[in-house]
């Protein structure tokens, strides 16, 4: 086959409107919002009609560049996880959409909005469908500038063009190695086709330079330690955004990536070695972090940074399936929370919950739709969550007793997931207890919570829409026809005993945080600053990167201006010194002038007596 026309068309309709819409004048807003929710619309039905079609193998593709021995293919790879992850992107695309014509409705810049959201939509499609790791860039590095404009989109915040900048930058330092992983692996199999790629005989040197290389792209986009720190300032951006970078697009993409490309990770011990680490402090930092934020959006950012470690980890035990799992799960869970804090904010005019309290009577299907999605990020049996996260933790519990030979990593590596795994789910039920409570529970703080109302029905459907993946969705892991789609060997989830013991994990978390008075802040001491500042490492990043490079550059500029500058300044003072000195003695009086002219004349004539000889 040479290329498969619906697998072109999943990215090509979102990109398409989005370019489109870019084209639009901001007071057509109407217009933008039928090509923006349109345009989700057509996506989501092609990215069914993928899934129940069924997996394709990798088509040939159309050649779109040719350089050398080298080909740039436009081809598809519709296996079983790209058909439901393409699913899952096209929901929260249209949610998001739905969503933000109510939520942006004085938004006199909305018509650009909704064009960007279609990009970013079309571009993780991109990033899903790809049989070739060009195209696969080419998608990925288009999130990036979508990231860019749309965390920065409200102009009048003074912190939203600050959040954009430092998202746009540290993804591209990871983006760096990103490109050379795969510059290193088409060099090395002759050709960018994931197949071909997979089918060469790559030395294992090359491959876990190639994978670790690749791992600093997964590392920025998808918010694992140390390239981490973006996410939670890109809350600065509205919050449906903040729902589709956390749920279907950007921070999905590494994931996502590093699943596809499974099997080179696996034949790297050290690959998958450096994965697990990072997987470890990555689960551990956010939901320690998510404890100490008193801004609703920054503890579902941070509890994002969380999950995210949970599938990082899944890959690195050998779980790939498991990994997608949670990534499908979760997609759904934190798209219905952010939506439903966007609800909140609405209500209320701010982030932060010491402003809330005493919502629940007043946001009914607020509340209980995001009492589903905080139960299911907690882990509470038989929601989503419950599922995706202790089908992880299995996995990890295999692979560090030996059980499983699906990854070559090492035990002690193993032992740390299992271990980060554990705690991170007593961390995650306090501090979802904690907002729950916070939010919704005790006296209304302030004038606007105590006045607080449900938002328009085109803000509480998508909420509405979200919950029922949120509870239904776990049940398939049941299934394995399910998980043979994601690429296991049999059914991702099991009923058994091993479940007591996250389950006893978040008993524990949650009667620690149950014990708190909703209304109390955090106490003002050294540990709660040091969970709120997320243990200062934007202070250790600055330190350590921003200033010395910083400083490198003010050096480079004071060199460019005092040598290279001062150089060619110098030359031209000089030449313009000799021509006023050379104007000056033309331009001197006769009397001078006949002086200097037989004085020359004299000093010639002697010159030329002594040269050839002449005798007085």
């Amino acid at each position: 086959m040479k290329a498969d026309l619906l697998g072109l068309a999943l990215p090509a309709v979102p990109l398409a409107a989005g370019l489109l819409g870019l084209l639009l004048r901001y007071q057509r807003r109407g217009v933008a919002a039928a090509l923006g929710t349109g345009a989700a619309a057509a996506a989501l039905a092609c990215a069914v009609a993928v899934a129940v079609r069924g997996p394709r193998p990798a088509d040939a593709g159309l050649t779109v560049a040719e350089f050398g021995r080298f080909s740039v293919r436009l081809g598809t790879w519709l296996d079983g996880p790209a058909g439901l992850v393409a699913v899952a992107v096209g929901v929260v695309a249209l949610c998001v959409q739905l969503y933000s014509v109510a939520y942006l409705h004085d938004d006199e810049r909305y018509a650009p909005y909704a064009a960007q959201v279609s990009l970013f939509t079309g571009a993780m499609l991109l990033v899903v469908v790809s049989g070739d790791l060009i195209a696969l860039l080419v998608g990925w590095e288009i999130m990036g500038i979508c990231s860019y404009l749309l965390i920065g989109h409200d102009r009048r915040l003074p912190e939203a063009p600050r959040a954009a900048v430092k998202a746009f930058l540290v993804t591209r330092v990871g983006d760096v190695g990103f490109l050379l992983g795969i510059v290193l692996l088409g060099l090395q199999a002759h050709s960018f086709r994931i197949a071909d790629i997979f089918a060469a005989d790559l030395p294992a040197g090359t491959l876990t330079a190639a994978c670790v290389l690749l791992l600093a792209g997964v590392a920025g986009k998808s918010a694992q330690f140390p390239l981490h720190t973006w996410l939670p300032d890109a809350m600065a951006g509205p919050t449906p955004i903040s729902a589709l970078i956390h749920a279907a697009t950007m921070v999905a993409a590494g994931v996502y990536v590093v699943a596809r490309l499974h099997p080179l990770f696996e034949r790297s011990a050290a690959a998958v070695t450096v994965l697990a680490v990072m997987a470890s402090i990555t689960m551990l930092l956010g939901a320690l972090a998510a404890l100490g934020q008193d801004d609703i959006k920054r503890v579902l950012a941070w509890s994002t940074v969380s999950q995210l470690g949970y599938m990082t980890g899944a890959l690195a035990v050998g779980a790939p399936a498991a990994a997608l799992f949670h990534l499908l799960t979760h997609a759904a869970f934190k798209a219905l929370l952010f939506l439903a804090a966007g609800a909140v904010i609405h209500a209320v005019g701010t982030n932060l919950m010491a402003a809330m309290g005493g919502l629940r009577p007043r946001m009914p299907v607020t509340f209980w739709t995001m009492t589903a999605g905080l139960a299911a990020l907690a882990g509470v049996p038989p929601l989503a969550g419950f599922w995706s996260k202790d089908s992880i933790i299995e996995a990890a519990w295999h692979a560090a007793h030996d059980e499983t030979a699906s990854s070559p990593l090492p035990r002690w590596a193993a032992w740390l997931v299992l271990a980060a795994a554990a705690l991170t789910v007593l961390l995650t039920a306090a501090y979802v207890v904690r907002l729950w409570r916070r939010t919704f529970f005790g006296d209304a703080r302030t004038a606007t919570a105590r006045t607080a109302h449900e938002p328009p029905w085109a803000m509480r459907g998508p909420l509405l829409v979200l919950a029922v993946p949120t509870v239904l969705l776990g049940f398939a892991g049941l299934s394995a026809a399910f998980a043979t789609r994601l690429g296991g060997d049999g059914p991702i989830a099991e009923v058994g005993a091993f479940a007591l013991i996250p389950l006893a994990l978040l008993v524990a978390g949650a009667a620690l945080a149950w014990r708190r008075d909703p209304a109390a802040a955090l106490p003002d001491t050294a540990v709660t600053r040091l969970l709120a500042n997320a243990f200062y490492l934007d202070a250790v990043q600055d330190a350590l990167v921003t200033r010395p490079v910083t400083a490198l550059a003010r050096l480079a500029r004071r060199t460019d201006e005092s040598a290279v500058d001062g150089a060619v300044d110098a030359t031209g003072t000089a030449a313009t010194t000799t021509g006023g000195l050379l104007t000056r003695a033309h331009t001197a009086g006769l009397p001078r002038a006949v002086t200097t002219v037989l004085t020359g004349a004299a000093l010639l004539t002697v010159v030329i007596a002594l040269v050839v000889g002449v005798s007085w």
